[in-house]
């Protein structure tokens, strides 16, 4: 079986190409990087390290790479011959593979290719179909995509080298009903009927945890994640956040309250894991996408309010993140700009692309104004 994977980074190497290759696939992985590229075809292994309770150490062999841009109709040819592809390359970038998946499926023959966006947004696969079949629709045929929800910390990592360090725990989640009953083998992940919960409940509690560490991390001048929930005030923050959007999930979904707790407690102990060290300024990075419509802050705080109940904690942390000004981030320097030249209602607009009678905006214009008083 072969599969082919846009993104050769840590986790595309530490966690959907380890998971690949346990599946028994030989991985190509397929990148704009050429040092990297050029590491990955010369190697003949390399190691992934989980840390933690159940820490192990993985072997992954049975792997090449191709660099997209100097020979994107090599990386092309590898994806008309695939079984699977999968990407993990953030969600602004899908419009940028697009292409040679688009070329990949011009020349399939035989059976779709199971295509799979594994990344932090809701819909991605989805976004990734819409991109991919533009002008081509008549290629619709040859191609099952599948949205997922994924689920792994991997913190920076030395540029130089193949081997990741990763935490012991991960959740790959995928919706089976695109495949009909034929789904592709891949033992370590969990086809489900219904992928909403699984997707919300990582993105409302992982990555909404995470992003509210990282911006009240920033505005105390706090380096590293695990730093900022020492702070008895930053960990107060962040559960409130968590009980906000626990009561969307657990009303919503039906989610077991208990349950829920535990897996909200596991979440904040991941943050704090001294073997897995990240900083708030890489967990912030990318402001203007996490503020917007459909992402951890604004999603459910719009979802709870629509019903008439409060998200004042989420509303909270959304304003916090207005401080966030990491010069060497493009959208940190976007968004201070945008605070320093639109009105408050301007910029919610534009931002959060709520339409202005929706009830969480004047909630977040004070936030705004605030944000530009300071």
């Amino acid at each position: 079986m072969r599969a082919v994977h846009f993104g050769a980074g840590n986790i595309g190497r530490g966690f959907v190409g380890l998971i690949l290759h346990r599946a028994g696939y030989e991985v190509t992985f397929v990148d704009v990087n050429p040092e990297l590229i050029g590491m990955l075809r010369t190697a003949d292994a390399y190691q992934v390290r989980e840390v933690g309770p159940e820490a192990r150490i993985h072997t992954v062999t049975g792997f090449t790479g191709i660099d997209s841009s100097a020979d994107p109709e090599a990386a092309a040819r590898a994806v008309a011959e695939a079984d699977v592809v999968t990407c993990a390359v953030g969600p602004t970038v899908l419009r940028f593979i697009a292409p040679v998946i688009r070329a990949g499926l011009a020349l399939r023959e035989g059976a779709p290719v199971t295509v799979m966006a594994c990344e932090n947004a809701i819909g991605a696969s989805d976004t990734l179909r819409a991109h991919v079949l533009e002008g081509a629709e008549q290629l619709a045929g040859r191609a099952v995509f599948a949205n997922t929800a994924v689920d792994r910390i991997i913190p920076p990592q030395d540029p130089h080298g193949l081997d990741v360090v990763v935490e012991d725990f991960f959740e790959w989640s995928i919706d089976r009903t695109p495949f009909g009953g034929d789904e592709p083998p891949i033992a370590d992940a969990l086809f489900v009927d219904d992928l909403e919960p699984s997707i919300e409940r990582k993105l409302f509690t992982v990555n909404t945890g995470h992003a509210t560490t990282a911006y009240a991390g920033w505005a105390a001048g706090i380096g590293t994640i695990a730093e900022a929930l020492e702070q008895p005030e930053i960990r107060a923050a962040v559960e409130a956040v968590l009980a906000d959007t626990s009561a969307l999930l657990v009303e919503k979904h039906g989610f077991d309250p208990g349950a829920h707790a535990a897996y909200v407690a596991r979440a904040i102990a991941r943050f704090e894991n001294p073997a897995l060290p990240d900083t708030c300024e890489r967990i912030g990075r990318q402001p203007l996408r996490k503020l917007s419509r459909h992402e951890r802050f604004v999603e459910p705080a719009a979802q709870l309010v629509e019903q008439g109940k409060p998200a004042d904690a989420l509303v909270a942390a959304f304003g916090t993140a207005l401080g966030f000004d990491a010069p060497d981030d493009e959208q940190a320097v976007e968004l201070q700009r945008l605070l320093g030249s639109l009105d408050a209602e301007a910029f919610v607009a534009q931002v959060t692309e709520l339409p202005a009678g929706h009830p969480l905006v004047p909630q977040l214009v004070d936030e705004v104004r605030a944000a530009q008083r300071r």
